[in-house]
């Protein structure tokens, strides 16, 4: 899956994305032998300062009607998403999100819908008071939301979305156990030590854990065991 990034701070976003799994899940690997692993997912930036005509490249003006702020003007970002997908001829395989509080609720079950029904996907983020309207006119753009509250910016969201549908991407995490919405937990876990001391208290692992009675653990992980206390 290819994931193209509209922002005008894409060196936040960069950051995140090529650390740890999301990093690792971008690039070619050397396996056992001669075979190489390739790449799970791509991701690719483009700044809307890079395509603004204006000679001092603001991407950004009054809005039509007044009001606070500024918004985001439509050219450099359609010339930013044309640049990522315009020429790719299977749109059907392309989904376009606009980051916004109002928008719908991204949820586990939209990420593994993206993965499914896209290989391109198209994040982006505003910034100011929004982004003439006419983007997601001209796209067929979908608003998404990460939350019921309001941020200084879409990235937060782009990143939240892409390490979302990521993980459902077949590779990126190292077994498909891996995928808490696959299994059933009850969102507990422990490691050593077996006992832990923190300010003159002691702090015991469950004794389900520790006793090798795997029907038993598999059940309190469920849920469906009995918790015992610590």
């Amino acid at each position: 899956m290819h994931f193209h990034i509209i922002s005008i701070f894409p060196d936040v976003c960069q950051t995140y994305l090529e650390s740890g799994v999301l990093g690792r899940a971008q690039k070619t690997e050397k396996g056992q032998g001669a075979k190489v692993k390739g790449k799970k997912m791509q991701v690719s930036y483009y700044n809307p300062r890079d395509y603004s005509t204006d000679t001092k490249k603001r991407i950004d003006d009054r809005p039509y009607g007044g009001g606070p702020g500024m918004v985001m003007r439509a050219e450099p970002i359609l010339k930013a998403w044309q640049k990522a997908v315009g020429r790719k001829k299977n749109h059907d395989k392309i989904k376009t999100f606009i980051m916004s509080p109002r928008g719908y609720m991204f949820d586990q079950a939209k990420a593994r819908s993206c993965v499914a029904e896209y290989e391109h996907i198209v994040l982006i983020c505003g910034r100011y008071e929004g982004i003439d309207d006419r983007v997601k006119q001209i796209l067929k753009a979908e608003e998404i939301s990460v939350g019921d509250y309001v941020l200084t910016g879409g990235e937060l969201p782009a990143m939240t979305i892409i390490d979302a549908v990521a993980r459902n991407i077949p590779g990126v995490l190292g077994t498909f156990e891996s995928l808490e919405d696959e299994r059933d937990t009850n969102g507990q876990s422990f490691t050593r030590p077996e006992v832990l001391k923190y300010k003159s208290e002691e702090y015991s692992v469950p004794a389900v854990l520790v006793k090798g009675d795997h029907k038993a653990i598999d059940a309190w992980r469920s849920g469906k065991g009995k918790v015992e206390a610590f």
